[in-house]
């Protein structure tokens, strides 16, 4: 018999398979809740008619994978190093030699010739350029001018004085006409340099080295508290340092924790008392709204949600300036920052789309324990998904699943063997390939693990019982492992 027809005939058994599992199932369901045991007993029958043919579906799809396999190839031949270069055989040219006292003496001359120099600019800078504090009118505030006239001032003080009246029109005109408000948070030991350049970066102001002096000099750098206030973009430099030190707006954490789906965080943020769940839901309910201001969703489908992109992270937020559509904005930033060149580059290195590799990193932020197996959980799906290789992940199921008013959780556990017959394109131990949409927000460790995952030889895995997993590259080995682990 050949491949193709071999092919052809496992093919047509899972499809037998499929119809009567789709029956079971259904008895099963029927009979969960039986009380006579008579009932029992015919419902223990089913399940184990329902594991056999578990079994047996998975050895037809091993050898299925085993045949494609074989019928393609899938190693490439190493390529031959390249030849090393002969080292040079040509003589070393001669150093010339200079005598030591030499060169003690043409040094000596530099430094005294430096010296004298910066002598004279000191003199020059103290006595023609460097103004008096009534100079800087305008940069200090008429207390600050009358406390400077009466003290003197040491060099360094004047320099920064004339450098700041020189400046004097970016000191006292704002960076912009516009008088948006703009939410700006001082994390805590945060320093006036980074202070300065943030506010750059966000258009407060246009000079953050001028700022930042400018701060030095009133000695208001030592006075900027950790925080988050509320300034505007038409504010002066001036302004910005006395809202800075005065203008504190209370402001609540939101801890979004890694692998929910954006139903869960709607109940938090409503819980929290922040938006409703409801403005929450609709706001995330298709990606086309900002789709063209961040470039990470370019790859994905039409109308899909944005599960898969509202980062996992703790967020500070002003509960009176915060609407549904301004912290989803927020995550995506934040998404858009934690998905650096770097890891841009080695997803784009294994031929997946930003998309492709969001989703299989929502199945592995739900399917390790571990952070250290995640690679490793990753290698697996990667491989069964690259060969055709039904998935087999119990979190897309539970996706599928939805909502569990019984336990209230949005994540079943146990699974049933019938769960695992849903008739939905999400559910990977019915439909080959990736889910149509990333399961839930997943972590940036998922999202490395799936970008840096090894390559590896493993198609299974199976948990120990204590938060790790043995994994194993052939349907047998895998067999023995449950055995082993789950008697």
């Amino acid at each position: 018999m050949s491949h193709q027809e071999r092919l052809t005939e496992i093919q047509q058994r899972l499809h037998e398979i499929q119809q009567q599992l789709a029956v079971l199932a259904k008895a099963a369901a029927e009979l969960r809740n039986a009380s006579s045991k008579q009932e029992r007993a015919h419902l223990r029958e089913i399940e184990s008619q329902i594991a056999d043919l578990h079994r047996e579906r998975a050895a037809l799809q091993d050898e299925e994978l085993a045949l494609r396999r074989a019928a393609r190839g899938r190693r490439t031949p190493p390529t031959a190093p390249m030849p090393a270069t002969p080292p040079s055989t040509a003589p070393a040219p001669q150093k010339r030699k200079v005598s030591r006292a030499r060169a003690l003496l043409g040094m000596g001359i530099v430094v005294a010739t430096v010296v004298t120099l910066g002598m004279v600019v000191l003199l020059v800078f103290t006595q023609i350029l460097v103004p008096p504090p009534s100079t800087v009118e305008g940069v200090l505030t008429e207390e600050e001018l009358a406390a400077a006239e009466n003290e003197p001032q040491s060099l360094e003080q004047r320099l920064t004085g004339l450098y700041l009246a020189l400046n004097r029109d970016k000191i006292t005109q704002p960076a912009s006409n516009d008088d948006s408000t703009v939410v700006f948070t001082i994390e805590p030991g945060e320093t006036a340099l980074t202070i300065a350049q943030r506010l750059e970066d966000e258009g407060l102001i246009t000079d953050a080295t001028l700022f930042r002096r400018l701060l030095v000099y009133r000695g208001a750098d030592q006075k900027l508290a950790a925080g988050t206030y509320q300034l505007r973009r038409n504010m002066t430099m001036d302004e910005l340092i006395q809202a800075l030190q005065q203008g504190r707006v209370e402001e609540v954490l939101v801890t979004i924790p890694e692998g929910w789906r954006r139903e869960q965080i709607a109940e938090l943020l409503e819980a929290k008392g922040l938006v409703s769940a409801g403005e929450y839901l609709a706001a995330t309910a298709s990606v086309e709204p900002y789709r063209a201001t961040f470039d990470f969703l370019a790859d994905a489908p039409p109308d899909a949600p944005l599960e898969g992109f509202l980062f996992p992270d703790t967020y500070r937020v002003i509960p009176d300036e915060t609407t549904a559509q301004s912290f989803v904005e927020m995550q995506l930033r934040t998404f858009g920052q934690r998905l650096s060149p770097e890891l841009r580059a080695a997803i784009a290195e294994k031929g997946m789309t930003i998309y492709e590799a969001v989703t299989l990193a929502s199945i592995v932020e739900r399917e390790a324990v571990v952070d250290e197996e995640r690679p490793l959980i990753a290698s697996v799906f990667e491989n069964r998904w690259r060969d055709g290789t039904l998935l087999n992940a119990d979190p897309t199921v539970q996706y599928a699943l939805g909502y569990q008013e019984e336990t209230q959780t949005w994540w079943k556990t146990p699974l049933y063997l019938d769960d695992l017959e849903i008739d939905s394109p999400y559910n990977t131990y019915k439909y080959p390939g990736l889910p149509p949409t990333p399961i839930c927000n997943p972590g940036l460790a998922a999202l490395r693990a799936v970008a840096t995952a090894p390559q590896t030889d493993y198609y299974y895995f199976v948990a120990r019982g204590d938060g790790t997993h043995v994994f194993a590259k052939t349907l047998e080995e895998h067999q023995q492992n449950v055995e082993q682990y789950r008697r």
